[in-house]
């Protein structure tokens, strides 16, 4: 059977994309509603999983069963400061599991159900997966998915594990900015030495990268980047704006009503695209609260003041990467915007400003180009693509890596922006107590000099040391980076060849549990697809009646007395049962009462086709 080629995935905050390289050209591929993105939202109903953009059409009805923006909270930890920044506001209910982690509380099917912040992403890339199978015909199984350049470690393996519990083999993780790079590079190859500035600021997070690009190598310089800046907060901050002014005309707060907050973030998001075209909109929402119509004009100038500080903050990731790469403004030939959120016109004139007005490369679009370079990524690997033959990707890691010494400092083993894969890379420590037999490793990523105040990734014990007087026993520990930005850590005693192994997994999803979900995951899809069966069978039948209804008008003056009265009987049974079990009836009980109708109107009805 012929295999499908590997898709290429875009898993964002508020939009999700995917894209496949065959025959030499990169499709975008849309989903069922011939959307070349998708959201990325999950909903939970009594009778159904809703994924995409029939989960973003209800979510105001169905607010705490409707996740969004989970890929702010995978593979962190509960009680980060982000963390229960972005709780405070989202609209769904999210608790803290046994293990410090963020998991997220609905009701599904008439019960109470917990998911991981990897399994409502998995549910996202099970969709685009389908959607790649229906365009491509065939089963899909290999996949490169991105994600923002300054994702540690838990989070791009968080990723990877949604990406299995979804049925997909991920050929490997690369960073969103990267993959633009390449989205760019494919399209306009350069003879000479280019420097490339990617600036992606998307609905929840910003990157930048500075990359060298030669005639198809690309070799990544620096990167930097927020976890926490994008699109999403800027909603968040004309969201507060409009609430107090409500407060101020009619006296209610609407801080504590998560509904309402819903509502008028999901207004001010789009009031915020409309002001990409316009230099003027407004706010209207018939019921806000207590059944008051709220109406408010907005205009860029506004939108502009009131986001001014988070607008500004962007530049500091710019400047950081700027640094990193030993570069100065006029040694950047391109300046690549990605994200939708550089649609922002005073977005573009600060960045544009800060390289003293270089004119800024929007030629590739901003929504797709993640997903596009992703493809191009994913042909290099299979190698199935001649265009992409030629065409080599060097990245490198954004956060240093290291071990916790005695004095509590950051002793650093891989460097930040070091090019990855990264080979065994050693540093030689020893005993701080006579006659010590163990010695605890906590493994860290970051850049402050403390390791405490870095991003503790996980931590183990090497056992066995041969008692000697400190400072004599001689412990080498190895620290190893793959291409997807995965740690592999382990110490040995250099004298006994005692040795201790681990892959870092502190805090993410064990073998068992990812297994488990891919079970669940599974029936999910066959829930859906019964769901989805069901809604068609009562499609039709709703579809049927008001077919026979026409027709009855339709023919009126053709069709003899008694046979209409017998339609007109058999119609008035079907069409009020409908009225009483559309909600809850099955699909085979939609097809009975379709055929039931059928097998009297048919024979009548054909005698005038």
């Amino acid at each position: 059977m012929e295999q499908a080629p590997p898709i290429g995935i875009d898993l964002g905050t508020t939009y999700s994309c995917v894209s496949v390289l065959q025959y030499g050209v990169v499709e975008i591929i849309p989903d069922e509603h011939g959307n070349r993105t998708m959201p990325s939202i999950v909903a939970f109903t009594d009778r159904e999983r809703l994924i995409g953009k029939a989960a973003k059409d209800q979510l105001t009805s169905n607010l705490e069963n409707t996740i969004s923006c989970v890929k702010r909270l995978i593979g962190r930890k509960f009680n980060e400061k982000d963390v229960q920044d972005d709780i405070a506001n989202l609209h769904y209910l999210v608790q803290n599991d046994e293990k410090g982690k963020p998991i997220i509380e609905v009701d599904y099917r008439g019960e109470t159900r917990n998911f991981t912040p990897e399994e409502i992403s998995s549910m996202i890339l099970g969709k685009l997966k389908e959607a790649a199978e229906t365009f491509l015909e065939m089963k899909v199984t290999d996949a490169v998915i991105t994600v923002p350049a300054n994702f540690n470690d838990l989070q791009r393996q968080a990723t990877m594990d949604a990406g299995t519990i979804a049925g997909l083999n991920v050929l490997r993780i690369i960073n969103e900015p990267t993959a633009a790079a390449m989205a760019f590079g494919h399209n306009k190859r350069t003879q000479n030495e280019h420097k490339v500035l990617i600036y992606d600021l998307g609905g929840g997070t910003l990157d930048v990268s500075i990359l060298e690009m030669d005639d198809g190598i690309f070799k990544v310089i620096s990167t930097a980047g927020d976890r926490n800046l994008g699109g999403f907060d800027f909603d968040n901050r004309l969201a507060t704006y409009f609430a107090q002014k409500f407060k101020q005309k009619y006296s209610i707060d609407l801080s504590e009503n998560k509904e309402a907050m819903a509502i008028l973030r999901k207004h001010c998001e789009v009031a915020k695209c409309d002001l990409a075209t316009k230099t003027m909109t407004k706010i209207s929402i018939n019921q806000l609260s207590d059944g008051i119509k709220f109406e408010q004009d907005l205009t860029r100038a506004q939108f502009d003041d009131l986001c001014m500080d988070l607008f500004e903050l962007t530049l500091k990731p710019v400047e950081k990467a700027m640094k990193d790469a030993q570069l100065k403004k006029n040694e950047i030939d391109e300046i690549i915007l990605v994200g939708g959120s550089t649609r922002i016109h005073k977005i573009q004139k600060i960045l544009s400003d800060h390289f003293n007005g270089k004119e800024l490369n929007r030629s590739i679009n901003p929504d797709e180009a993640v997903s596009y370079g992703a493809a191009v990524q994913g042909a290099i690997m299979k190698g199935d693509d001649e265009g992409v033959q030629d065409m080599v990707l060097l990245d490198v890691t954004p956060l240093s890596l290291g071990t916790e010494v005695y004095t509590g400092d950051f002793s650093i083993i891989i460097k930040r922006n070091t090019p990855i894969p990264v080979g065994d890379t050693s540093r030689p420590y020893t005993t701080v107590h006579d006659y010590q037999t163990s010695i605890l490793f906590k493994i860290y990523e970051g850049e402050r000099v403390m390791a405490c105040e870095n991003n503790l990734l996980g931590e183990f014990v090497l056992n066995d040391i041969p008692p000697a007087p400190k400072g004599v026993p001689s412990i080498k520990v190895t620290f190893k980076l793959d291409e997807n930005g995965i740690l592999y850590a382990s110490a040995m005693d250099k004298k006994t060849l005692n040795k201790k192994e681990i892959v870092i997994r502190k805090g993410q999803l064990s073998e068992e549990e990812i297994a488990r979900m891919m079970k669940e995951a599974q029936q999910f899809r066959e829930f859906d697809e019964m769901a989805r069966d069901r809604n068609k069978a009562c499609f039709n039948l709703k579809e049927y009646i008001n077919k026979v209804k026409f027709t009855l008008i339709h023919l009126a003056d053709r069709i003899q007395e008694k046979k209409q009265k017998q339609i007109k009987n058999e119609l008035e049974k079907v069409s009020g049962w409908f009225d009483e079990n559309e909600n809850t009836a099955d699909k085979n009980e939609f097809e009975d009462k379709e055929r039931q109708l059928f097998v009297i109107c048919n024979p009548i009805f054909s005698n005038f086709v």
